[in-house]
């Protein structure tokens, strides 16, 4: 999958994330913030490269604010804001 803009998907609510996709010609970059982050940091980030793993995705900057979401929450959102980068939605 080829990331052609900007998108974003979820909120800033509690137990939800906010994620937002762009292009980016330098492979992989991910930002997290969480409330959890010391918890579940690394599980996070994990669920983030096996959904671009799994939709392959190359080359993206992804920022996330987590706010307590669960892993299939997490899965949405960034699925959705990739379709929408893609221009699917």
């Amino acid at each position: 999958m080829e990331i052609k803009k900007k998108a974003t998907a979820g909120t800033l609510e509690s137990s939800d994330i906010f994620v937002q996709v762009e292009p980016n010609d330098n492979g992989i970059e991910i930002n997290l913030t969480s409330i959890v982050y010391n918890q579940f940091g690394e599980d996070i980030e994990r669920t983030v490269r096996e959904v671009l793993s799994e939709f392959d995705v190359k080359r993206v900057k992804i920022q996330l604010k987590d706010r307590g979401a669960v892993e299939c929450a997490i899965r949405a959102r960034i699925e959705t804001a990739l379709r929408r980068a893609e221009g699917m939605e």
